[in-house]
């Protein structure tokens, strides 16, 4: 049995409890272009931006989809048809990480309190909320294009432990970025570099959370 609920958990999603590999999405949508790793890596700087700048309006919910499919398209030189394949092909990327998610389970049925927060476009948002039963063990969360802010700004953590209804220091946010990870401490919240389902429970019970 997970222990008692001193502190509380926010999960991101992409690399945490989806998996999220954008090299092999290139290899599979853009065989031509992503030949082999080196050429793979480029286009996914192209596309992705490190999830800056086009990218990031698109998290951040300024942008639609056909108009983030022409500004990739403008600005690298991709056809418009392929830069739409990529975009097109990221909610089956998401794939459950199945250790993530039995994580998940385990501290629901043990009575934590359980949130989200996670950069994530409404398109990918609404379908991920659609098909995976297991977001129902969340009370609560915020996906960055329904609020206009995205991780890492401190306006995105500020909001979320007030909806959450809780003081930042109780919250332990678990993200396989760092740069997030160092802005929630900033922030107030308690975090963790997520790198793997079981290295990240002993890290919470190292650190007596569970």
């Amino acid at each position: 049995m997970i222990g008692r609920p001193s502190v509380h958990f926010v999960f991101d999603f992409g690399g945490v409890l989806f998996r999220w590999q954008p090299l092999q999405l290139l290899r599979r949508e853009l065989p031509h272009r992503a030949s082999d790793e080196v050429a793979a890596k480029h286009w996914v700087e192209q596309i992705f931006q490190s999830y800056g700048g086009d990218w990031a309006d698109f998290d951040r919910g300024t942008v639609t989809v056909p108009d983030l499919v022409r500004r990739i398209a403008a600005r690298t030189g991709l056809d418009e048809i392929e830069v739409r394949s990529v975009v097109d092909a990221v909610p089956a990327e998401l794939q459950p990480i199945p250790e993530s998610v039995a994580l998940l389970r385990r501290l629901h049925v043990a009575g934590r309190r359980l949130y989200y927060l996670s950069n994530m476009p409404e398109p990918y948002a609404g379908h991920l909320e659609r098909e995976h039963d297991f977001v129902a063990c969340f009370e609560s969360g915020l996906f960055s294009a329904r609020v206009g802010l995205i991780k890492p700004e401190p306006q995105i953590f500020a909001l979320a432990a007030a909806r959450f209804a809780e003081a930042p220091a109780q919250l332990v946010f678990l993200d396989d970025v760092l740069g997030n990870v160092e802005a929630a401490r900033r922030a107030g919240w308690q975090a963790l570099h997520f790198a793997d389902a079981a290295s990240c429970e002993r890290q919470l019970r190292d650190h007596g959370w569970l």
